[in-house]
C-alpha cells in the first residue's frame, strides 16, 4: 500500500525535529506531494508531523 503525503502547513516556527522529518520525507514547500510505500518507519515519521500533513492511501 502506498501513501500520498501532502504538506499543508508551513514548516516555519516548527520544532527542528519536525522540520528535519518533513525534509527527510521530501516535503519542502507547502502543497508539495510525495508518494511513499507504507512501512513502520514512514508511519512513524507521519505521526511526528501529523498536524502539518494530509495523508491519503493510494492503490
Amino acid at each position: 500500500m502506498k501513501l500520498e503525503i501532502t504538506l499543508v502547513k508551513s514548516l516555519i516556527g516548527q520544532k527542528p525535529n519536525q522540520v528535519k522529518t518533513a525534509h527527510a520525507l521530501g516535503l519542502r514547500k507547502i502543497n508539495s506531494v510525495v508518494v511513499k510505500e507504507s512501512n513502520e518507519a514512514i508511519v512513524g515519521m507521519i505521526k511526528t508531523i501529523q498536524h502539518l500533513v494530509n495523508v491519503v492511501e493510494v492503490a
